[in-house]
């Protein structure tokens, strides 16, 4: 029988998120400048970003049916946590001193693999942990360590110029000594928020029963691999209808992260070029508003508890989708910086809908001894529109979007409403309130 956690009790077991999200801000907020810095053709810039869907595709699920199966004297997921946490680290420390795009590129490979077999294991694992009337703020608390993680990963460079730091000063690369120092910044933050997690949180035992049907499944990989194809063929229905959701709004979301800072180069500094001082302003900029919305996101994580449990995750999804469906169509008119702050509340409320409610929604239909498995698959419609958003757009880039990064803005926008209007289309199962 699940115990039921005090709110204090969830933040120390969702802390561990907030160095995986840092991570992953890193990524979204300076891998397209890093890759331009290097030399990278603004068109094939999504080519470059393929590292981090094709890892989630191959290795969450693997991961995620082996911890299911695993039994060590440390728990089923705590091992994949820490194995993650250690590589992810050392990819971070590695990345600013890339010398060549090919070797960023080969980096980013290592730190999302590294970052993907600590995700869903820990994703099972709060859902192990918690009774089902205790999901939303479970997954919710998940997401406003997202929004927290995710905050700072995108201010560091700001707050290193502020404490007095030359945002000029490049390496020989290029690359600026502010984004150097928040990857190593983010190299202490991914092990040791793990370290606290797996400190201050145990696992839940496994009963006798529970472990004898654990040792009964053939191990290793192959089998896990089947556990898999069999997952996906029993699927439930409630997860086949959001993966149409997840389409539009992935799909979206990467179109974001690769284009917003060359969008406001455009638009606030009227400039591609990335030796110029324009070029590192707009860095800093996208940083700046990245990590309000992440800050929106952290709060609305929290403030969207109770109306998710008053109105049900479908329609706040849907609300909030739609609220940054309408902020990304602005972005592309704005040209004064202050103004920019307006539309990321739009975009903040949707991540923290996004790194939340579907997992509500998941949660409640899913059998709890394939929790693993299940939010492996699940992650599956992340990256899989991610890998057709990368294999797609250069293809339409010039020809039907004029070369323009700030049209990937407004297409972003445009997929986001169809998302919000997808939500509806999903039957979820009750769970207490």
């Amino acid at each position: 029988m699940k115990a039921r956690l005090s709110f204090w009790q969830i933040v120390n077991m969702n802390i561990g998120f907030f160095g995986i999200q840092f991570s992953f801000g890193l990524q979204q907020s300076s891998m397209s400048p890093i890759y331009k810095y290097l030399g990278a053709d603004e068109a094939s810039l999504p080519y470059l970003w393929l590292a981090g869907p094709m890892t989630g595709l191959l290795v969450q699920p693997l991961i995620g049916a082996m911890s299911d199966r695993t039994v060590t004297r440390w728990g089923r997921r705590t091992p994949y946590f820490l194995i993650g946490a250690i590589l992810c680290s050392l990819g971070l420390l590695a990345m600013p001193f890339s010398p060549t795009l090919w070797m960023a590129a080969s980096l980013l490979w290592i730190l999302d693999a590294a970052n993907n077999v600590t995700m869903e294991p820990y994703r099972a694992f709060v859902s192990d942990k918690l009774q089902p009337e205790q999901h939303s703020i479970g997954f919710l608390t998940q997401s406003a360590f997202t929004g927290l993680g995710q905050t700072l990963a995108y201010l560091t460079p700001s707050l290193l110029v502020w404490l007095g730091m030359n945002k000029d000063a490049v390496n020989s690369s290029h690359i600026p000594h502010i984004v150097i120092v928040a990857f190593m910044i983010g190299a202490v933050f991914s092990i040791s928020s793990v370290l606290w997690t797996l400190k201050t949180t145990k696992e839940n035992p496994l009963s006798e029963s529970e472990l004898q049907a654990m040792r009964a499944k053939p191990a290793g990989w192959r089998h896990a691999i089947g556990d898999i194809v069999s997952a996906v063929r029993e699927m439930p229905h409630t997860m086949r209808q959001l993966a149409w959701v997840k389409l539009f709004q992935w799909y979206a979301m990467f179109c974001y992260w690769q284009y917003i800072m060359l969008s406001l180069s455009t638009t606030i500094y009227g400039t591609t070029d990335q030796a110029s001082e324009g070029f590192r302003d707009a860095g800093l900029l996208a940083g700046q508003v990245g990590a309000f919305y992440n800050f929106i996101a952290f709060v609305g994580a929290l403030a969207l508890v109770p109306f998710t449990r008053r109105y049900g995750p479908k329609i706040m999804h849907s609300v909030c989708l739609a609220l940054a469906g309408v902020a990304m169509l602005s972005i592309p008119q704005i040209h004064t910086p202050a103004l920019l702050f307006v539309p990321m509340v739009g975009i903040g409320l949707a991540w923290a809908s996004i790194m939340g409610n579907p997992y509500v929604m998941l949660a409640g239909c899913i059998p709890p001894e394939r929790t693993g498995v299940y939010m492996g698959i699940f992650n599956m419609f992340i990256v899989i529109p991610m890998i057709i958003q990368i294999f797609t757009l250069p293809l339409y880039y010039r020809s039907l979007l004029g070369g323009n990064p700030e049209n990937v803005i407004r297409l972003a926008g445009v997929l986001m409403l169809c998302g919000a209007v997808a939500v509806f289309k999903v039957r979820i199962k009750k769970t207490p309130a």
